[in-house]
């Protein structure tokens, strides 16, 4: 069984802006000749990496709403421009929506099992609510009503 990660989107404030920071940080790579994977970098490395390496995914929250997922191809170690050993998640490139549910804000990232992992949203099983404008689910979600 996958092990994922659930962790707090800092900056953007919408899937939207997600995937266009991430495309403009992989031009971004691309122009200096690194890698251009998406990644996410993060202080400590998960002692249960090898349970969601390949297997799991990171669950982004946004605004206080636990809106996509994606999914993580590797984890390892990497060191900053001052020498510190940090954790990077390698990312896939493709955000999935997922049926939106309300979090609290909380530091670094916290384990989720996938009993507890919201379901994707698709057209096919989800219906009107893939369909419906991310703010609206977003604001639909702070009023208790989805």
């Amino acid at each position: 069984m996958a092990l994922h990660l659930l962790k707090l989107c800092v900056g953007p404030a919408s899937i939207e802006e997600l995937a266009a920071r991430q495309a403009r940080l992989r031009d971004e790579a691309l122009r200096q000749g690194l890698d251009p994977a998406p990644s996410h970098t993060t202080r400590m490395m998960p002692k249960r990496r090898r349970e969601i390496s390949g297997r799991g995914s990171i669950y982004w929250v946004i605004k206080g709403t636990l809106s996509c997922r994606q999914t993580i191809a590797a984890i390892g170690p990497v060191t900053g421009q001052d020498g510190i050993i940090r954790c990077r998640l390698v990312l896939d490139p493709a955000i999935v929506a997922v049926a939106p549910r309300p979090c609290r804000p909380f530091q670094g990232w916290r384990y989720l099992t996938q009993r507890d992992a919201p379901r994707d949203l698709d057209h096919d099983a989800a219906g009107d609510l893939a369909a419906m404008p991310e703010a609206l689910r977003r604001e639909l979600v702070g009023l208790g009503l989805l």
